[in-house]
């Protein structure tokens, strides 16, 4: 009891001199914004837009938010012909292409653009085969439908942004292909 009067009066002691005092409390990183623009994702910008919720509801470390007017985009999204692809040069920018190919193939529309997107958040191909791994892109069957990250890629992509800081990059740009 006494403890708690003492700390109680040294708090405010510090606050009338205008002493800053740091609780103990966890802090908590800011959710980082990534803008995208899918203007140019042509007949995908719907399943585009879809994706970029879908990742929203994923993770709460970052979130994808449709570029306004005035706004510069951290992401864009091409539609073109061949497969689709990610270009990206650092954790959370670049641009990727919705590939008619793959659709074409029969490819589920959201699974590719959702997969798109991973890349955007740091992760990588990962060619397991298994339609519940998102990351496995085309190395799952053309039949699966299933456009949600798995736990551990949900988990990684919130160790990605967790900290609020953009790991730095050698300036390469790394090419994801499918």
């Amino acid at each position: 009891m006494l403890t708690r009067r003492l700390a109680a009066a040294l708090l405010a002691l510090a606050t009338l001199a205008g002493i800053q005092v740091v609780t103990t409390a966890p802090a908590f990183a800011a959710v980082r914004t990534l803008y995208y623009d899918s203007s140019q994702a042509q007949e995908f910008v719907a399943v585009v837009d879809q994706a970029a919720s879908l990742w929203n509801t994923k993770v709460t470390s970052v979130r994808f938010v449709k570029v306004g007017a005035g706004q510069s985009a951290n992401v864009r999204v091409y539609a073109d012909n061949g497969w689709p692809r990610t270009y990206t040069g650092s954790l959370g920018n670049g641009y990727w292409y919705m590939g008619r190919e793959a659709v074409d193939d029969g490819y589920y529309k959201l699974r590719i653009a959702t997969h798109e997107f991973g890349h955007i958040l740091g992760l990588p191909d990962n060619r397991t085969g298994l339609c519940s791994d998102l990351m496995s892109g085309s190395s799952a069957p053309v039949s699966c439908t299933n456009a949600n990250p798995s736990a551990a890629e949900a988990a990684r992509v919130q160790r990605n942004f967790a900290t609020g800081l953009v790991p730095a990059t050698d300036g390469a740009e790394v090419v994801y292909i499918g």
